[in-house]
């Protein structure tokens, strides 16, 4: 069926009136909200799960509400449509983005010497940097532009030309333009009201917990709901409501591979290498250092991630040659690199045709995103060095010379995959650029700095194609799309070092193990960079050896998940998603399991209502867990304490308690 024959008497708006004033104001709240949720999450254990359709829902209700109360009192000049909606999608999106590829749960906080202070090696001062709000908000100004104007040039060859999927983008804009039909726009209200039950239910047991956590240990968090021998090795269901709605949304396979890495890890491994304490390290080795236990968990996890990330770069790398070269053989009519050729395929379906003409109409010109990037590097490579001295301006320089091809390959892959490997470009700079300062001159900070250039280029780059594939599919300009994407990007650079630097000063414990923010992936990143730096030196015995096992095991599961039929390929675990509990235990993955459990049941029940209400009920539960992290932040500033610790002991500590009670009274 054709979708825009559907709206095909709708008036499509020129692009000045796509960017409204009421889509931004909403965009602004929005995006504080989302990324106070993906700051907690990062905070926690890095997975951060799409949120697309909790921000394209919220959204329409919110802009819908505004138009319904202007248009009772007559003052409603232009109706809501569906590339404002888009507009909106894509604002909230780049902003709060920016709250992961910003860094503030990885390499950002990794140069803070509370992070530092879990290792013995290069913590000088030349490797450490401390967050402050202002350096912050300049380095995320001078780095989050650029990626922008990398690919936009591109934008015909990806979206019309090659017909990259962009599976986000297309999801998003299939529901955009469901809301804003009549059907849709009756199964959205339901939706709404859904995700706002939840939102309230999970904001107020957030709150209703927080009376119970008096001091460390002590809450719902802390219960040992499968024993205390299990809850001393991490395994106990901590009522997280995130959590669970992370579970709800994410994939039955990342699910139940975060589950297996935890039980390998914490059920097994680390069990058996803590016997070897006096033999593989020294007994008396503190819990936090590196030298010891510690050690096994941080880089035997790093290198699961560094196996898999290199497998799908060299895949997504080696496929995306592939597709030039047999191209190119085709012809230079196959790839066009100005938006004045001629569309090399062809157009057959009247959604195809309509879609093409609006994307074609409003050109962004060449001057501006060549002129652009050339004016944002040269800022950077002056700029960049008096924030972190370690990082030169050649290193800059050669970062931005290679930069567009590899947002390229990540826009291009993630047209297919749908997976971006921002990340991995990021932990490529590290080890290339950290060792090319060296030790002697600040390699570690050099190393963590090149990782947020390479990272914000990539990130931001396969972000703005996901969106132009939306606004193909809603016809929205798209100038309007990049103009949009500049103001939600300009939005996160305030926002998300704000959100941060209020996690930074509300939670003292913010980046030690075992608190409510452990922030494992900025102890990763770290030791990533240390890992560049020094070799393999700072390594615990056999680790090196365990390692590369893990390491070659991550590689050889990917290649047998791609040479298998796919009816066996998605029963095979994900090695990514089976690293994460390896630090910080599988607590997370067991309400992740529970979220997937209750979707399974749900869907067995009533698949069509789990399909319609599933992401919705999972939103709630993130979106309203994650609020309730703002007024109890305040709290903690206010030195305002809960009244209870509810805490869980043994029958013999519980003995010697009470027997100590009794004597003093």
């Amino acid at each position: 069926m054709s979708v825009e024959r559907a709206f095909e008497g709708q008036r499509v708006p020129p692009w000045r009136e796509q960017l409204t004033a009421r889509a931004l104001v909403v965009s602004f709240f929005l995006s504080v909200m989302f990324s106070v949720i993906v700051m907690k999450l990062n905070l926690t254990t890095g997975i951060i799960p799409s949120l697309n359709v909790a921000a394209g829902l919220l959204g329409f209700f919110f802009v819908k509400l505004w138009t319904k109360a202007l248009e009772q009192t007559g003052l409603l000049r232009t109706p809501f449509t569906r590339q404002e909606n888009t507009v909106i999608q894509t604002c909230v999106v780049a902003a709060y983005g920016l709250a992961f590829s910003g860094g503030f749960g990885s390499y950002l906080f990794g140069m803070s010497s509370k992070i530092a202070a879990k290792t013995t090696e290069e913590d000088t001062s030349q490797n450490i940097k401390e967050p402050s709000l202002g350096w912050m908000i300049a380095f995320m100004f001078v780095v989050s532009f650029i990626g922008l104007f990398s690919v936009v040039p591109l934008r015909k060859i990806m979206i019309i030309d090659y017909k990259l999927i962009y599976p986000s983008g297309t999801a998003t804009a299939y529901l955009i333009n469901g809301f804003h039909t009549l059907n849709g726009e009756k199964l959205a209200k339901k939706q709404v009201w859904m995700l706002g039950k939840c939102f309230i239910g999970s904001f107020f047991w957030g709150f209703f917990q927080w009376f119970y956590t008096a001091a460390d240990g002590c809450g719902f968090a802390s219960f040992p709901t499968l024993g205390l021998k299990a809850y001393e090795n991490r395994f106990y269901f901590d009522f997280s409501a995130t959590y669970v709605g992370v579970g709800m949304i994410c994939p039955y396979l990342v699910n139940i591979s975060v589950l297996l890495g935890g039980i390998l890890s914490w059920g097994i491994m680390w069990p058996l290498i803590n016997n070897q304490k006096g033999h593989w390290y020294p007994a008396d080795t503190p819990p936090s250092s590196l030298h010891g236990l510690n050690g096994y968990k941080v880089f035997i996890g790093i290198a699961i991630i560094l196996g898999d990330g290199l497998y799908n770069f060299v895949k997504v790398l080696h496929r995306t040659i592939a597709t030039f070269v047999a191209a190119a053989r085709q012809g230079p009519s196959t790839l066009p690199v100005t938006d004045d050729d001629s569309p090399a395929s062809v157009i057959v379906s009247y959604d195809d045709e309509k879609r093409s003409q609006v994307f074609l109409k409003d050109q962004i010109p060449q001057w501006v995103a060549y002129g652009g990037y050339v004016s944002v590097a040269i800022i950077s490579i002056i700029t960049l060095p008096h924030i972190f001295p370690p990082l030169k301006w050649y290193f800059i320089l050669v970062a931005y010379i290679f930069a567009p091809v590899l947002a390229f390959c990540n826009a291009y892959g993630c047209g297919f995959t749908d997976w971006s490997l921002a990340s991995t470009y990021g932990k490529l700079a590290i080890f290339v650029i950290g060792a090319w300062a060296g030790a002697a001159h600040g390699g570690v900070l050099a190393g963590l700095a090149a990782c947020g250039v390479m990272m914000n280029i990539v990130s931001t780059a396969s972000d703005l194609m996901q969106d132009f594939k939306t606004g193909y599919l809603t016809l929205a300009s798209p100038r309007s799309m990049f103009v949009s994407q500049i103001i939600g990007t300009a939005m996160g650079c305030v926002i998300a070092p704000s959100v941060f630097w209020l996690f930074f000063k509300a939670f003292k414990d913010i980046g030690e193990e075992g608190s409510q923010y452990p922030a494992p992936y900025a102890t990763i990143y770290r030791n990533m960079a240390i890992l560049g730096v020094d070799g393999f030196g700072s390594l615990p015995k056999h680790c090196l050896t365990l390692c590369f096992i893990f390491f070659a095991v991550a590689i050889m599961i990917n290649l047998i998940k791609d040479l298998v039929s796919l009816k066996i390929a998605r029963f095979i675990p994900i090695p990514m998603a089976m690293a994460i509990p390896f630090y910080i235990g599988s607590y997370f993955a067991i309400d992740m399991f529970v979220g997937s459990v209750m979707l399974f049941i749900w869907e067995k029940i009533n698949k069509p209502k789990a399909d319609s209400f599933g992401p919705a009920v999972a939103s709630g539960l993130i979106c309203g867990d994650g609020i309730w992290t703002l007024p109890q932040a305040v709290l903690a500033l206010a030195q305002v304490k809960p009244p209870i610790c509810m805490k869980f002991l043994s029958r013999k500590m519980n003995d010697q308690v009470d027997t100590f009670i009794s004597s003093l009274s």
